[in-house]
């Protein structure tokens, strides 16, 4: 009896997985992640395990952690093939919420995945994440690269991002001496950042070809996908210069999903209200043109996007205006947007 032939052996790379690629992304990452050393780094990439010693200036070291991703801005990213700053915003919507509890952001992994790896797509997202560490003063220690063909349509990725940061016990921010009659300052946004894109997309959709050519200066696409603006290193040292037991920051809320309405009274006590002024900073072209192609109305847009403001910070009255020029002269636009007041049986924001 005649037998059948053996199948032909069946490789990795057969199957969709591309080691040879993967490691070439590899080579291609170190140098970016050599530019993101710091105190505390021990090990580079390319061991199972990253290794980080707290730095020993802290005496009392409290470890912050958080974790995020992109969201649906990947889409477009996708669809106008912008790839370079989406690994800013990743960076930037972990290491902001550390910063919110006072803490310094120490180190950060990111975690890539694909259907089929691009080196040069991949290469372009790793490099926007190292930047944005830079940004943010922390390391790039490590990460995951994951390669599954059949889980994601050709051409796309999936990205999380995940950061380690540290605060002295003492000086953690928990918005509990907040008091009536402090200040809200806000910090001016670079844009949509990372939230509200499931929305953005629809009102794309709904213009059609009749897309505005730029928005405040911008081609139109830049100003969409503008990175999400990290606030760390500026908002740290204005932290050291005035800190809450001197009449300085109390609290800080980063204005992310929900927006103004959302964020801010998760740093307020039950009992007190934010009273914001919508007319105290400037209202961009890029957040007109989504209400108007929305035809949503103020409450709406203020629980769905930044709206302009990316952080604020709640401090006494006495000691707004010093941080507020500490912040000015370090490149923040910076705006006094509103007070804390009693909440009684209203909202826990008001802008009005």
């Amino acid at each position: 009896m005649s037998s059948s032939p053996a199948p032909a052996p069946l490789s990795y790379k057969d199957a969709g997985v591309d080691i040879d690629a993967g490691d070439a992304l590899v080579e291609r990452i170190k140098p970016l992640a050599k530019k993101t050393l710091r105190e505390g780094v021990m090990a580079g990439i390319g061991g199972f395990g990253a290794l980080f010693e707290v730095p020993k200036r802290y005496r009392e070291p409290v470890l912050v952690s958080g974790t995020d991703g992109v969201g649906t801005k990947l889409k477009l990213a996708f669809e106008w093939q912008m790839h370079d700053t989406v690994g800013i915003d990743l960076v930037a919507m972990s290491v902001n919420d550390v910063l919110v509890q006072g803490a310094e952001p120490l180190f950060f992994l990111d975690y890539f995945a694909c259907g089929k790896l691009d080196v040069d797509t991949a290469a372009a997202v790793v490099g926007g994440i190292a930047k944005g560490c830079e940004l943010a003063g922390c390391a790039l220690i490590g990460g995951e690269t994951a390669e599954m063909p059949g889980m994601y349509p050709a051409g796309e990725y999936d990205l999380a991002g995940f950061c380690v940061g540290a605060v002295e016990k003492s000086k953690i921010l928990t918005g509990q001496n907040v008091a009536e009659g402090d200040v809200v300052l806000g910090l001016a946004s670079a844009g949509v950042h990372s939230n509200g894109f499931s929305l953005v997309r629809k009102c794309i959709d709904r213009a059609g070809a009749e897309l505005p050519a730029t928005l405040d200066g911008q081609p139109f696409r830049q100003a969409v996908m503008a990175p999400t603006r990290i606030y760390v290193k500026n908002v740290l040292a204005a932290l050291a210069a005035h800190p809450a037991e001197t009449g300085g920051i109390k609290a800080l809320a980063h204005i992310t999903g929900g927006g103004l309405l959302e964020n801010i009274p998760r740093v307020l006590p039950e009992h007190l209200a934010a009273h914001l002024n919508p007319g105290s900073w400037p209202r961009s072209e890029l957040f007109g043109w989504l209400q108007r192609t929305a035809g949503i109305d103020d409450v709406e847009m203020n629980r769905t996007f930044n709206n302009g403001i990316g952080m604020v910070l709640v401090l006494s009255a006495a000691g707004a205006a010093a941080c507020a020029a500490t912040l000015r002269a370090a490149g923040e636009q910076v705006f006094e947007i509103g007070r804390i007041a009693p909440r009684g049986a209203g909202a826990a924001v008001v802008v009005a």
